[in-house]
């Protein structure tokens, strides 16, 4: 078939609800609450075998070449430009899930320095993100799932008794914090999830549909599911980069799609919706045009990297040899640089490379986010800078893609 034909969607199963005793554990929360009986919850179809046909393999076929035109484009800056997608991507899942920091909070949590809790988990979501995916290369096994969740969520004091594992009980989304009344979204029972995860990883790991198709499907089937008691949505985020490493649709870097589902959450959530109601086309065509403009762009940020270097030098003009010139040489690859980084990579002491820092600080090429005078943290302006300048370029792009 050409890439312009097209043929019917096939059908895909919608989720079933049941209704299910409910118990009140506590006195917390209204009458209503307390009194409340039984709930109805969703119960997803069984995916491992099912077939898919996408009403179209032209966006989906596009989305894979600029996966792999970025990643031809961008051999030269691999490292950096890796480290960076990948932080962009958890910024953007975070952002969804109402997690948000400034730059220089995000750079303080990189640095390992003090920073509040929102920062802290973004670097964890980055470190789950990572582990998820480079476990992925030939397989997706449940382990590295549970480890993702584990990095994700061990630093949460509400949550990290429940890290690294399936939930064994009931969850829910909106509605009341004290039971499922009024709920928007009440996924399968507790008992039901392993049997529901193990369906799931026999279709993540299948050869036979098309890649992106795969990875939409698996995001929008682990949504549904809901396996952990929090951290869901942005483990669930990872498994589509997890799809896409496997399938060799990304060999090396993280594709930023989290930063075109963020654009709009009220469409994103709206195609989890049309998921479980049985239209699953809608995500994957989705998905194929949120990798496109997310490959896309994230080849301008690599060109953006490629001229740092030679732009560095020309504001801090630093002499051949000095320390200045080796940190100049090592900033985009380490673009959050602590006092004891700067000695290490200089190959000075102290004060010499506080007096390094201080001359690129002067220079404009980096600031200082801590605000002390000692064990001082600096970030690259422009790399941090490029934080936002890369999501909102997504966002933007994503949204002339969709018509709106």
């Amino acid at each position: 078939m050409s890439e312009n034909q097209s043929e019917p969607v096939t059908a895909w199963a919608a989720q079933k609800t049941a209704l299910v005793p409910w118990v009140s554990r506590g006195r917390r929360g209204s009458r209503a609450d307390r009194m409340l009986t039984e709930v109805a919850v969703s119960l997803p179809p069984k995916i491992a075998e099912l077939e898919f046909t996408p009403s179209s393999t032209r966006e989906l076929d596009r989305a894979v070449r600029e996966a792999t035109a970025l990643e031809d484009d961008a051999a030269d800056l691999m490292a950096p430009l890796g480290r960076f997608l990948i932080r962009i991507e958890s910024v953007a899942s975070s952002k969804i899930e109402s997690v948000e920091a400034s730059p220089d909070d995000y750079a303080r949590a990189i640095a390992g320095v003090r920073s509040n809790s929102a920062a802290v988990s973004m670097v964890a979501a980055a470190k789950a993100v990572t582990r998820l995916v480079d476990a992925s290369a030939t397989a997706i096994e449940l382990p590295a799932i549970l480890d993702a969740h584990r990095l994700l969520m061990e630093d949460d004091p509400a949550e990290r008794d429940y890290a690294g594992r399936v939930r064994d009980m009931q969850n829910w989304i909106g509605g009341s914090d004290y039971s499922p009344r009024g709920a928007l979204y009440v996924p399968p029972p507790g008992e039901t999830v392993a049997d529901y995860m193990d369906d799931l990883l026999r279709f993540v790991n299948r050869d036979d549909i098309h890649p992106v198709a795969q990875a939409a499907i698996a995001h929008a089937q682990f949504e549904s599911i809901h396996p952990f008691t929090d951290g869901n949505g942005r483990i669930g985020r990872a498994l589509l980069n997890s799809v896409l490493r496997r399938t060799g649709v990304s060999k090396t870097v993280v594709i930023p799609i989290a930063s075109a589902l963020a654009a709009d959450q009220n469409f994103y959530f709206g195609l989890l919706g049309r998921y479980r109601e049985g239209d699953a086309d809608a995500i994957v065509q989705d998905l194929a045009l949120g990798a496109q403009v997310a490959s896309r762009e994230a080849a301008k940020t690599a060109a953006t990297f490629r001229g740092l270097p030679r732009e560095w030098y020309a504001v801090a003009r630093p002499r051949r040899g000095s320390a200045v010139e080796t940190l100049v040489d090592a900033l985009l690859e380490n673009p959050i640089i602590t006092a004891a980084d700067a000695e290490r990579i200089a190959g000075v002491e102290t004060a010499n490379a506080y007096r390094a820092m201080r001359r690129l600080e002067d220079a404009g090429v980096v600031r200082e986010v801590t605000g002390r005078k000692r064990e001082q943290v600096w970030a690259a302006i422009a790399v941090l800078d490029e934080l936002d300048d890369l999501n909102v370029r997504i966002a933007a792009a994503i949204r002339v893609e969709r018509g709106n």
